[in-house]
């Protein structure tokens, strides 16, 4: 595995850990949630700039992603 995609594959796993403890909410729960609303994709997609944020900013800017997803979901 090269450097970058070790860094994203941390990067991946530190921001699903952290919305774990935020929403105390398991793993398993947090993986559903992030594949159901792209989560990941968007995340990996958009490393360069996410990755220098901080976990608070982070976990914001998910939730605004997965309730953006839910609310297009309804329409």
């Amino acid at each position: 595995m090269k450097d970058k995609e070790l860094d994203i594959a941390y990067f991946l796993s530190f921001c699903m850990e952290q919305y774990k403890n935020k929403h105390k909410i398991s793993g398993e729960e947090v993986a559903t949630l992030f594949e159901r609303h792209g989560v990941l994709s968007y995340l990996k997609d958009n490393f360069e700039v996410l990755h220098t944020q901080g976990h608070r900013w982070l976990m914001e800017e998910i939730d605004e992603l997965i309730d953006k997803q839910k609310n297009g979901m309804k329409k």
